[in-house]
């Protein structure tokens, strides 16, 4: 591929689509060079170290990340909100491991405060539970639960992680009753000081 035509929005599509084939830890400035058929020092002035196209991975995937748990929570609440976030949250991270794995990265604060991605995850997760009708501090627990089952659940799939033969939807749906069930039964910490 030529050298003209070369943009940071280029540059960084490529480098979510190398996380994703290559894994975020061997995405590097040289491997997206390589990809364009350039010299290293072709992309300097789009990107410029492997730290900071790590980030613009990161504020790119959490833009679509953002997008598809958005279109999957529209109009719902409850029960339906959980499970078409669960579901969006789970295709992402199975679908695109490397680019989801950069959304949980943990940025500088300059660039996690201009990512709108990471923004709107934040509020589409609180949204999503609100419907629950929990509170703070209840709120960020439950927010907590749910975060850690969806990661630790991909997370798995993907690495292969279980061995079992149980069909991993049939236990995906078993998953999202329980937690259904908790938020529902969600102790408040009223109760917890009694």
């Amino acid at each position: 591929m030529p050298r003209q035509g070369l943009t940071t929005e280029r540059v960084s599509a490529a480098a979510a689509e190398l996380a994703d084939s290559l894994g975020l830890e061997r995405l590097t400035v040289a491997a997206v060079a390589r990809h364009f058929g350039v010299a290293d020092a072709s992309l300097y002035g789009h990107v410029r170290n492997r730290e900071a196209l790590l980030h613009q991975v990161a504020v790119r995937a959490a833009a679509a990340f953002a997008d598809r748990l958005a279109l999957a929570v529209a109009g719902r609440s409850g029960r339906q909100a959980l499970i078409g976030f669960a579901d969006a949250y789970r295709a992402f991270a199975v679908t695109h491991p490397g680019q989801y794995a950069a959304t949980q990265l943990q940025l500088p604060p300059e660039v996690g405060r201009n990512s709108s991605g990471h923004l709107r995850m934040i509020e589409l997760s609180y949204a999503t539970l609100r419907g629950y009708g929990l509170v703070e501090p209840d709120l960020t627990d439950a927010i907590r639960l749910l975060r850690s089952t969806l990661h630790g659940f991909a997370t798995l799939q993907t690495a292969d992680g279980f061995g079992h033969p149980r069909d991993l939807d049939t236990s995906w749906r078993r998953v999202l009753d329980a937690i259904h069930v908790a938020l529902g039964n969600w102790p408040t910490a009223d109760e917890e000081e009694r």
